[in-house]
């Protein structure tokens, strides 16, 4: 693949991955962030798979959606850019290098944003006047151990569930339809 198939490639991915996200961020409740995230939009990064251009495109994506909750919590909100995208990048990065396997090729994001996001969401939470995750009614003053180890369990539930709910079937959907166009240096994915 030359440089501006990667380059337009990644560009796609990122605005289709930004845009998707923003859509479910407004939607009603509160199911696009906090402890238990269905974020739909997660479930693009089977897109991995498929292409290393999805590595920087899905991390930009993140990083362009993440931006959002800048105006809405200042520069707390930077935690997310940051550290969402860095998840994001790892676990894109986890499922390129085993994209032969997609079962365990997937783990990557689920992995990646299970074990970044809740270090920083009681951060979120105590700027948005938060003293209890959404939905679930933990008390965020119940201790970093326990409010880490939920957000784990439940980060990790809400992103299996796409990434493996709606994410498995749409790659076996772009293997048979798409894959050939995204190809890299002619090894496309079987």
């Amino acid at each position: 693949m030359n440089r501006s198939r990667f380059i337009a490639q990644a560009g796609v991915i990122a605005a289709v991955h930004a845009a998707a996200t923003v859509a479910v961020l407004q939607m009603p409740g509160q199911l696009g962030w906090g402890p238990v995230q269905f974020r739909l939009s997660e479930a693009l990064t089977v897109l991995a798979l498929f292409t290393p251009a999805a590595v920087p495109g899905l991390a930009v994506g993140t990083a362009v959606a993440n931006v959002s909750l800048v105006a809405q919590l200042g520069a707390v909100g930077l935690l997310d850019v940051t550290f969402g995208s860095l998840a994001t990048f790892l676990g894109a990065v986890w499922t390129w290098r085993l994209r032969k396997r997609p079962a365990l090729a997937l783990l990557g994001p689920v992995v990646a944003n299970a074990l970044i996001v809740p270090a920083y969401l009681p951060i979120l939470f105590a700027a948005l006047g938060l003293e209890q995750a959404p939905f679930l009614g933990i008390d965020v003053s119940s201790g970093p151990v326990v409010v880490y180890g939920f957000g784990v369990l439940t980060v990790g539930i809400g992103q299996a569930v796409v990434v493996y709910g709606v994410g498995l079937p749409l790659a076996a959907v772009l293997r048979r339809r798409i894959a050939g166009l995204l190809c890299w240096d002619g090894e496309c994915s079987e």
